[in-house]
């Protein structure tokens, strides 16, 4: 159906309701008082009822009036939105993004991909922190944190990466000196490398197995993926550390037929609070991150 009012008379009704009157108005857009009574004149035929109540002094709005003019200014509120929004896209985001992660991840699958990202967007000054717990992203000032393994309930918001398999390595130098664990139950013959910080860690995805008592303990996933590869003994990581490791054939999958996939310590989420002043850069960072990720 046909629009009957011009957006043009709106402009001068609403500045006749703005400003009290037709010749405040007239005054206001610089145009003849004979042209503001004409407009508002128009939109009351278009309409076939009475907007404003004339009096000598001033003008007021009819009830009819009021429900017309509320509905003028949602849809220019919407107008104006658009507007905003058509604007944005065409803008860069920027600003400092804090991105918090356990160090193992930052280096192996954040740091390689920041050059790009900064060419990409170079308006967006990236923080990297790292912390091998779970942070409280208020308490530590951080945008968005790159979580491993089953969220809690909160009110944070989570958008998921992917899954990265556990896998029981160890290096050649260590196999030839001590030979391979080909059942679970020959690994209390082994030494093994555990978490000295987080003893969840410690639980292995392996058939028959609960949990394991590591010889040798780290804080740090990357310090114990050093140390299997320095050949001190055997352990579980992520394949987002060790993928290449095995397929370059540094380290070498053991117990194979016994290892236990879409375990919740394989997921990884990214965790952000819905904050308007940073979400557009947090989603500009996820999603360029997320498709470059080995995991």
């Amino acid at each position: 159906m046909a629009i009957k009012t011009r957006s043009d008379d709106l402009e001068v009704l609403l500045a006749v309701i703005e400003f009290g009157g037709f010749s405040a108005a007239a005054d206001a857009l610089n145009i003849q008082v004979a042209r503001v009574s004409r407009s508002v004149t128009k939109i009351e035929k278009a309409l076939n009822t009475a907007i404003l109540i004339r009096t000598t002094r001033r003008v007021m709005l009819t009830d009819e009036g009021k429900r017309f003019i509320d509905a003028v200014n949602i849809g220019l509120q919407h107008i104006q939105k658009a507007e905003e929004d058509i604007i944005a896209k065409g803008k860069m985001p920027q600003g400092k993004l804090r991105v918090d992660a356990a160090s193992p991840f930052i280096f192996h699958q954040l740091t390689p991909h920041i050059n790009a990202f900064n060419k990409a967007f170079p308006e967006i000054q990236i923080e990297l922190n790292s912390n091998e717990g779970i942070v409280d992203l208020i308490e530590k000032r951080t945008d968005v944190a790159i979580r491993i393994g089953k969220l809690e309930d909160s009110t944070l918001h989570a958008r998921a990466l992917g899954r990265s398999p556990l896998f029981i390595v160890a290096s050649p130098e260590y196999i030839a000196q001590n030979g391979l664990a080909q059942t679970p139950s020959e690994l209390k013959n082994h030494k093994l490398i555990g978490f000295s910080n987080i003893k969840s860690l410690n639980k292995w995805p392996i058939k028959g197995l609960d949990s394991v008592t590591p010889t040798m303990t780290a804080s740090n996933g990357e310090t114990i993926r050093q140390l299997a590869l320095s050949g001190n003994g055997i352990t579980c990581l992520s394949g987002f550390m060790v993928s290449k490791d095995i397929k370059s054939g540094r380290l070498i999958s053991l117990l194979e037929p016994y290892r236990l996939t879409g375990t919740d310590r394989e997921l990884v989420n990214a965790v952000y609070y819905k904050s308007s002043s940073v979400t557009e850069r947090v989603t500009t960072f996820i999603d360029f991150i997320k498709p470059r990720l080995t995991l």
